[in-house]
Formats: structure tokens, sequence, C-alpha cells
């Protein structure tokens, strides 16, 4: 079982989620994929768990990024390719269970019997996910869980976009800034096809505040150190990165859309 959450590991809740899949199912495996995602983040969130997809063997994937714990949304588990992902309906897992594999099914997670008893109102993940995800890793069906849904109406987030800007620009999202400070972006192989960019060719990245001078290289060491540079990273996504210090200080309070060109 993998668990991904924008718990953090201050206040004990990604142990006591461990402590409750071990409970159901001592000899259960868990990976912590991520506790990081940023809170209530929850394009973020689907983004990560999709990716986890390439090397994730099939098993079961809880997900919590959950603004509307206690509210109307719908607790669901997804069943596709060899895996099944529980969490909310609120489009953190639709991507994933897509890249999963074909012939998806869902169920509401609407049997109590699958819960813990007395219920929280503000911590799914420990009374209801990690219990369903537990059960159904020794051996629950999905039908055993809830009343099965058509897939259809799960909630689905609109992918990051890329989209042709003016004077042959190309406008890229940012989609997240790691702990170096490299600024990861929706462009990939196709958008360094679209612009023409070859190593060592110079780029303008702009932002509302002006323009960032970098070289699309193929990793940091191809520029001088101090050196902003653009490259594939390794979710092969096009990010900006200065070797040896801070790409996102670039790009001051602005970190939505930048638009990319050559120089």
């Amino acid at each position: 079982m993998s668990l991904t959450t924008d718990y953090g590991y201050g206040a004990g809740f990604v142990g006591t989620l461990h402590a409750v899949a071990f409970r159901i199912a001592p000899s259960l495996t868990v990976i912590d994929l991520d506790h990081g995602v940023p809170p209530q983040d929850v394009r973020l969130g689907a983004l990560r768990l999709e990716r986890f997809m390439r090397f994730a063997p099939p098993a079961v994937h809880v997900g919590v990024v959950d603004p509307g714990v206690g509210g109307a949304r719908r607790p669901v588990a997804i069943e596709a390719g060899g895996h099944c992902f529980v969490g909310p309906d609120n489009g953190l897992l639709v991507w994933a269970a897509d890249a999963a594999g074909p012939g998806i099914r869902a169920a509401v997670l609407d049997n109590e019997a699958f819960w813990l008893q007395d219920r929280s109102k503000t911590f799914d993940g420990r009374d209801i996910f990690v219990p369903a995800a537990a059960h159904l890793a020794v051996g629950a069906l999905l039908t055993d869980l809830g009343t099965e849904i058509d897939p259809a109406t799960l909630v689905r987030l609109e992918h990051p976009h890329v989209r042709t800007g003016p004077e042959g620009a190309v406008e890229v999202e940012v989609l997240q800034v790691d702990g170096f400070g490299n600024v990861q972006t929706s462009g990939d192989v196709g958008t360094v096809s679209a612009l023409g960019l070859t190593a060592g060719t110079g780029v303008v990245i702009g932002t509302s505040a002006g323009g960032i001078g970098a070289t699309f290289a193929t990793t940091f060491a191809d520029v001088e150190t101090g050196e902003a540079v653009l490259l594939i990273d390794s979710d092969g996504c096009l990010a900006l990165s200065v070797n040896g210090g801070r790409a996102d200080r670039l790009l001051g309070d602005d970190r939505r859309i930048l638009t990319i060109r050559p120089a």
C-alpha cells in the first residue's frame, strides 16, 4: 500500500495511518510516497500520484489531499490496471487511475462496516480511507466496500496547460518548486521541439516582472555555477534551475504562468 497526503510530519497523522493499516493487515508493506504535498493542493497531489504509476507495483494507493473532508464530496475507491486507489472524489485519484490502465471501476465507500468506529468528521484518512485500503489489500472486493458507481461521474481536474504565446513563445504553468529551488513547469520534450531548442540555445523566461536569461542544456553542470539553466527534469518536465543556486528566487512572487522563447 502507498500513502500520499498533505499531512506533513508535525502532528502524528502519518504514524496513525500506519498504525491503523497494521492493525487490519499486520503483514502489509506501506510506502510513504509523499506527505509533503502543499496543504489542500489537490492538483499537485494528483500529479504526484499519476507520475508514481510508472514505478508502482500493483497495489492499493491511498491519497488524502482533502479540503472537503466531512462535507458533500464522496469517499471512493477506484480500480484500474491491477491497482486500486482510495480517497476523496475531488480529482485527486483519477489521473493515476487513467495512467494505471483501462477498465476503470469505482465505488462509493458507504459500507460503514469497513470504517473505524466513532468516525471523526475531520480525519477520513484514518477513519475511512486507510481502513478500506487495508481491507482491499487483504482480499476485500471493491463492491464489499460500498455501492458501485459509474466512473464517468468521478470528479476530474483539468491538466496543466501548454499554450502558444506571442512572438514564437510558449506559455507554461509552474507545477511545483522542489526543495532545491528548481521550478518545474508543464512543458516537456514537445515544448522543446516546438521552440526549436538545442543544447546551448539561449532562452528568455518571461514573468510579469520581466525576463530571465537562461541556457537550454542537459544538466546543471552544463552552465557555470550561479547561472540559470532550462532542462528536462527527472519527471520529463521542462524545469528552470540554477547551477548551485535556487531558481525560484528569480521569479519573485510570480509563480503561476511563465513564457519561454529563444533568446
